[in-house]
């Protein structure tokens, strides 16, 4: 992984599962890396990794403010704009648009959907205005990652709800592919199948029933297992994208 020393990272929902893999492999592949999440005191964890190229910034993903923060604090340590960026944070929901809890929609679309789209925005804006009038073959890579998930793509019996904010972020993912990849800046969508985390439990999955499912297909993926497929993407030489990749477990038949 000594593709990433010279690296400038930010990822956002870093405090637990995919997001804090990639941030753990990032630190220890030597690149600089903002991590986000709003649980501040696992932020500091991550911090001990590498006191000098670890920068927590703690806040809601989904707001503008705190986008612009992380993006600012990027290139504050390094001297140039984050040029690999993770949009991960997110959350679940159990059910469909008829059964689930309606008065989640708002959270899930605003932290899955909205966020997401906020935060890539910004940071190909960013390195539009650092790569300037373009010329030539891209010189050094420069990856903007968003998670999807596999119910993005195939509809879910156990969250239908939450496949549609994911779907939703597909789109975007491919509509900023093709603008920003002709300036050089990789879009990438990663969408994984069963992932083993705190996921589940924070989307209010049935214990049992989920993790019979789970079981009936283990072993399952872990964060390290996503994270690893996102650096192998953002490891290509600049002119090679690997713009979507989905990943399951070897059992996993659907969705």
């Amino acid at each position: 992984m000594s593709d990433f020393a010279d690296r400038v990272a930010i990822v956002t929902g870093a405090s637990a599962g995919i997001g804090l893999a990639c941030a753990r492999l990032l630190a220890q592949s030597g690149a600089v890396v903002v991590v986000n999440a709003r649980r501040a005191a696992r932020l500091d964890e991550l911090v001990e990794i590498d006191t000098d190229r670890v920068v927590p910034l703690p806040g809601d993903a989904a707001e503008p403010d705190v986008i612009e923060a992380m993006l600012e604090a990027a290139r504050r340590k390094a001297g140039r704009e984050a040029d690999l960026v993770i949009a991960n944070a997110g959350r679940g929901l159990r059910g469909s648009p008829l059964d689930s809890e309606q008065a989640e929609w708002e959270e899930v679309l605003r932290i899955n959907t909205l966020a997401a789209a906020r935060l890539m925005r910004a940071a190909i804006h960013r390195m539009f205005a650092e790569i300037g009038v373009y010329q030539g073959p891209p010189q050094r890579p420069r990856d903007v990652v968003v998670l999807g998930s596999t119910v993005g793509r195939n509809l879910s019996p156990f969250s239908s709800f939450y496949g549609a904010a994911k779907a939703a972020v597909h789109m975007m993912a491919e509509a900023m592919r093709r603008e920003a990849g002709p300036r050089g800046v990789r879009v990438t969508t990663i969408e994984p199948g069963v992932v083993a985390s705190e996921f589940q439990s924070a989307a209010g999955y049935d214990p049992k029933a989920f993790g019979e499912f789970m079981e009936s297909m283990a072993p399952v993926l872990t964060p390290d297992d996503v994270a690893r497929a996102i650096l192998f993407a953002c490891a290509q030489p600049a002119a090679v994208h690997l713009s979507e990749i989905m990943l399951r477990p070897t059992r996993q038949a659907y969705p």
